[in-house]
């Protein structure tokens, strides 16, 4: 039997956790007294009832407030005890009161649109860059919203009375420009402000301890962290959770229980994972800012895993020439990934716009994992030479490259 994770450790107890001790046992607390070490996977897809009025009363409940049912589950698509888990433990690490969670990070901002457009508040403003769908889902007003592009210092100017929502992200999405957040949410007034903080995880950062109201996660990247999950997840106030929740029982955009079981899992080692890839991310960029063959690196002074870079030949020889280096779309996960975003993350966005945004033809991302440093510049090397690999020394020999660590703001 499957228990409510959320209510099982003492205040007392949680304001003394470490992230690091968070991310282990958030979500889990209760195993022991069910003699369990492994949290259980509950597949369920309905929940029998021998009491249908009380099952009527419940829903109906449901329907008014969007909070959680007590007692059992009734129907995995308005709730699932694991997933239920997973949010629990999202929820802690970011320090929000709740977190609903959801098939994909592109079926969360939906949810958030569309939640926020139901009280008929359909404007957003937003900075670029983003995520390339991201970008496109509020462009191209395909949920009947309207959104206005400005930079951090345009925000209060940009408001209007139908404003529902600012959305930034922060590392952006492919150029690693940063953005401050207590400055911008001062910006925002009483609009919420949404912020993307899948690259940074909060292991690097946690928006609402800076102002921010809602925070988003394609939690198919670090959350998960091994490639082989899809999901997504917004933390927020319990207020706005209960609307998300409503908004995911109507389309359906659930998050399947053996997903979310993933994702609890992946979350136990974040704070390793993210910590060892930033580490050899930051040695990374020192190199190419030193190797003539890189016009510009872009690394956050935040840290973190991403390192962005300009060259001056060809990019799509480095993408075809890596070996060690995986050459796909994603990031956040063990390995190391390489992509260009002109051609595939950001395809789909204007090409006047991503060129604005800084998303220039040349930009490689780059996904940083958990592999050898040495390794990975040997195979950099080679990809950036279209030959032979090439020892550290050549590579660093000439002109270095402008390093781009985005202030904040910009």
């Amino acid at each position: 039997m499957d228990t409510e994770a959320s209510s099982l450790t003492s205040p007392a107890l949680l304001r003394s956790r470490a992230l690091a001790t968070e991310a282990v046992h958030a979500g889990r607390d209760d195993l022991a007294s069910l003699g369990l070490h492994a949290a259980p996977i509950d597949l369920s897809t309905t929940y029998p009832s021998y009491d249908s009025r009380g099952e009527a009363e419940r829903i109906d409940a449901f329907a008014a407030t969007g909070a959680k049912p007590d007692g059992p589950p009734v129907y995995a698509r308005l709730d699932n005890p694991t997933n239920a888990r997973f949010e629990t433990a999202l929820a802690r690490l970011e320090g929000t009161e709740s977190a609903v969670a959801f098939a994909s990070g592109m079926a969360a901002l939906t949810a958030v649109l569309l939640a926020r457009a139901s009280m008929g508040l359909r404007h957003v403003v937003a900075v670029r860059p983003l995520y390339g769908c991201s970008d496109h889902l509020l462009g191209a007003g395909l949920l009947g919203t309207e959104v206005t592009w400005t930079d951090p210092a345009g925000i209060a100017d940009a408001i209007r009375p139908d404003t529902g929502l600012v959305m930034v992200e922060t590392p952006a999405n492919p150029t690693l420009a940063e953005i401050d957040i207590r400055a911008v949410a001062h910006s925002c007034g009483s609009v919420p402000l949404l912020v993307d903080n899948t690259f940074a995880t909060p292991v690097l950062q946690r928006p609402v301890e800076h102002g921010a109201r809602v925070v988003l996660h394609s939690a198919t990247k670090y959350l998960g962290g091994h490639g082989d999950v899809m999901g997504g997840v917004v933390a927020c106030d319990e207020e706005f959770a209960a609307k998300l929740r409503q908004v995911r029982f109507a389309t359906g955009g659930v998050l399947h229980p053996l997903a979310g079981y993933l994702l609890l899992r992946g979350l136990s080692t974040l704070s390793v994972r993210v910590r060892a890839a930033s580490a050899s991310a930051a040695e990374l960029t020192r190199r190419l800012s030193a190797d003539p063959r890189i016009a510009r690196v872009h690394y956050p002074k935040l840290g973190g895993a991403m390192v962005s870079f300009e060259v001056y030949g060809d990019p799509h020889r480095v993408i075809a020439g890596v070996g060690l280096i995986t050459p796909a779309v994603s990031l956040g996960s063990v390995d190391t990934l390489i992509q260009h975003p002109a051609s595939i993350s950001h395809r789909i966005v204007d090409e006047g716009d991503r060129q604005a945004a800084g998303v220039g033809d040349r930009l490689l991302r780059m996904s940083v994992g958990l592999e050898d440093v040495e390794d990975l510049w040997a195979d950099l090397c080679q990809a950036l030479s279209d030959g032979p690999a090439v020892s550290a020394r050549t590579a660093r020999a000439g002109r270095p490259a402008d390093l781009v660590s985005h202030p904040a703001g910009l």
